[in-house]
């Protein structure tokens, strides 16, 4: 099978499995050669409450001119944490310039859960993330991201079918050509809702939710999807085995005691 190169644009956490952490290990598990940029280095996940941040929009600024001029090029690119507004317009004009040529657009607009932002997260963001969802093929928010991005207001019952549907669009008019929204309940059920441009078709995929917190699981989310479309499976199918996969490692290490540090997932690879 021919293996799809992939570049990672996400902060790097020193301690903890979130964000490139996360995915590197799980992409080139499935064969990807995956390459990264930090857009932030940070010394901890958030969930510890303190930690130190440092943006690299000037570092990113000075590699893309250098990898321009070696000719590098990738499959596709998959962003996450995005650490400034002008950080914002740097990646998304290279994402831009990159979709151009053929490469494919992945965005994760990674700014909060659970009806709020995270620790450390403005909402200069949100203009920010706008921004990358103006360039992507496919974005993923969660249900409190899909809130910000839109304008709309977070229920923390939940939303009906037709709620999460004017979503979708409204997340659509944006400019993303495919869009899912993960962590949103709808009509009761913890789902997962999309829409997949390329065959116009809506669906809807419910789970069993597991009552605990792991900073990171997203970013798995995330990788898991991705591995799977690369290797030309379809959005819904790659999904809902994103959403088995994650299921599986949270089951797996409920019982940790530091969660705050994410899920140990070289170790756990192989059910994936």
């Amino acid at each position: 099978m021919n293996k799809k190169q992939i570049l990672l644009i996400n902060d790097m956490a020193g301690y903890g499995k979130v964000a490139t952490a996360a995915m590197l290990p799980i992409l080139s598990y499935f064969g990807h050669p995956t390459y990264n940029l930090p857009t932030a280095l940070v010394s901890n996940t958030l969930d510890y409450g303190k930690f130190n941040l440092l943006d690299t929009t000037d570092y990113i600024k000075g590699v893309f001119p250098v990898w321009k001029e070696l000719g590098f090029s990738f499959d596709a690119i998959a962003t996450g944490f995005i650490a400034s507004e002008r950080q914002a317009d740097i990646v998304s004009r290279y994402c831009l310039e990159q979709a151009s040529t053929g490469t494919t657009i992945f965005v994760d607009p990674i700014m909060g859960d659970e009806g709020k932002l995270y620790n450390g997260v403005t909402p200069a963001a949100v203009k920010s993330m706008r921004e990358m969802l103006s360039v992507a093929h496919l974005c993923y928010p969660n249900y409190t991201e899909a809130c910000y991005l839109t304008g709309r207001e977070y229920k923390a019952e939940g939303v009906t079918k037709d709620e999460a549907h004017n979503l979708l669009e409204h997340l659509r008019k944006i400019g993303s050509k495919s869009v899912l929204i993960t962590s949103i309940t709808v009509d009761g059920q913890p789902s997962v809702v999309g829409y997949n441009n390329i065959h116009n078709e809506y669906f809807k995929l419910c789970y069993d939710e597991i009552p605990v917190h792991f900073p990171g699981t997203g970013d798995i989310f995330s990788a898991i999807l991705i591995g799977h479309l690369l290797d030309g499976e379809s959005l819904k199918d790659s999904t809902r085995k994103a959403m088995d996969g994650v299921y599986k490692l949270i089951d797996l290490n409920k019982d940790n005691i530091d969660k705050n540090r994410g899920i140990p997932l070289e170790q756990y690879l192989n059910i994936l």
